[in-house]
């Protein structure tokens, strides 16, 4: 199946977070979109790894995914070398995004960052035709996306694009607390509170895109940044 968008965040949750408001507004346009989670989250310290892997199966349905993949990566200790590297390089040449979306290039969670650092290398390297990668036996082709984003997590970035995902505010904030065991819901209570669980964590991503799409006259929006400088066919398309 080729995609139209392809997201590749390091632990499930990351995507929805960051950028569910834009799968959902791609998936109304009838786009294909996926998401590849590079770990289970393992390490996080609510909630376990199975209870992840239904947490996502879960938002994956509120999202409409066409797509869901774990590649079962070890949390907090994958490395960006040639074994990881090629793993992902696999997924991008199989699914063929027009645009491929990855975690931050700067946040407070190492995992966040180093991630970042991954996609980017195979992003690059999955176009090289000397990188010979194989599915199911059949060699594939060279293939990169031809825009590549990072999503903004929590340090703050200043965005290169922001877009309003105002009609779909709703079912992203559904989508992120699908993730009982991470983030505060009324009918789930455990005594090992963190960061993310705080009842205030929320209103935190809601003030986020507040403040992106005030910037652009919308109520709600989400922000990226690009590596490289983002051409448009006429200035008309930017107001």
């Amino acid at each position: 199946m080729k995609l139209d968008i392809l997201v590749i965040a390091v632990h499930p949750d990351d995507a929805e977070l960051s950028c569910a408001g834009t799968i959902l507004k791609y998936k109304a346009e009838g786009k294909k979109v996926g998401i590849i989670d590079l770990t289970r989250g393992e390490l996080g310290s609510r909630g376990t790894a199975e209870t992840r892997n239904e947490e996502a199966k879960d938002s994956a349905k509120i999202l409409g995914l066409d797509v869901r993949e774990n590649l079962g990566m070890r949390d907090a200790f994958f490395k960006n070398d040639e074994e990881h590297l090629l793993q992902i390089i696999q997924k991008i040449r199989q699914y063929e995004p027009e645009i491929l979306i990855g975690n931050a290039i700067l946040d407070r969670h190492p995992d966040h960052k180093r991630a970042s650092g991954l996609i980017n290398d195979a992003v690059f390297l999955s176009g090289l035709i000397k990188i010979k990668t194989e599915l199911n036996g059949v060699p594939q082709s060279p293939w990169r996306p031809r825009l590549h984003l990072n999503f903004i997590q929590d340090t703050y970035v200043k965005p290169d694009i922001i877009l309003d995902v105002t009609p779909f505010w709703d079912r992203k904030i559904a989508s992120m607390l699908a993730y009982k065991t991470q983030f505060y819901t009324p009918d789930y209570d455990e005594e090992n509170q963190t960061y993310i669980s705080n009842p205030e964590f929320t209103k935190t991503i809601e003030g986020r895109a507040r403040e992106f799409g005030k910037s652009i006259g919308a109520t709600f929006a989400e922000g990226f940044t690009s590596a490289k400088l983002v051409g448009v066919d006429s200035l008309f398309n930017l107001i």
